[in-house]
């Protein structure tokens, strides 16, 4: 078995849609539009076998969490950038780009070379060497 996508809802569609696609090179699906409910969703492609998809609709609550701090529900997304080089490379141009670094780059205690990010909808991503 595998994960095939994971989903994030969003009032600023265009916008996450973008910044996945400028800063990690995903590609994108055709936009599908219901309308009589107002959905409209794209579905990422990376290089792997797992999708994000990114949906709108009008109505749906927004997260009142602190994406500084923990808290139950999706914690973040992983995205492997390839070499700590890569890490540090991203991480300074979102820095730059006015996105909020919430971890500097680093090696954790099981071996990880990451940074962690906020998304424009302020998700946690982390970036993986």
């Amino acid at each position: 078995m595998q994960i095939d996508h994971i989903a994030i809802w969003t009032y600023n569609l265009e916008a996450l849609r973008n910044f996945y696609m400028h800063y990690f090179d995903a590609s994108s699906s055709e936009i599908y539009y219901n309308h009589s409910k107002e959905y409209r969703s794209y579905f990422l492609n990376f290089d792997g076998d797992c999708r994000l998809e990114l949906m709108e609709m009008p109505n749906i609550l927004k997260s009142k969490n602190d994406p500084a701090k923990n808290y139950t529900g999706l914690a973040h997304l992983a995205i492997k950038v390839g070499s700590r080089t890569e890490v540090n490379r991203i991480t300074e141009i979102l820095r730059q780009d006015g996105f909020k670094i919430l971890g500097e780059p680093r090696t954790t205690g099981d071996g990880l070379y990451e940074s962690v990010i906020l998304d424009p909808d302020r998700n946690r991503v982390e970036l993986l060497a």
